[in-house]
């Protein structure tokens, strides 16, 4: 089990939210559960799927344009 706390900061746009909201929606496919905090978003899973998670959601936001993501992971028990 591995737990991620992932925050994604587009730059130079104005639609950051949206970009934000779409890049979280890639989750759905990996099947983890997330919760979507004001500034993170908390989620866990099987390690595959959280690191296969958090490049989706990278490789989404970079659709957009520049964008820096902030991850902490854990492998401790929550």
């Amino acid at each position: 089990m591995l737990c991620a706390e992932v925050s994604l900061y587009p730059q130079k746009t104005t639609r950051a939210s949206e970009i934000i909201n779409e890049s979280i929606q890639v989750l759905n496919a990996q099947r983890l559960e997330y919760k979507v905090g004001s500034l993170s978003t908390h989620l866990h899973g099987p390690e595959d799927q959280v690191w296969a998670g958090l490049r989706e959601m990278f490789e989404k936001a970079s659709q957009s344009g520049e964008v820096s993501m902030v991850v902490t992971l854990s492998n401790a028990a929550h």
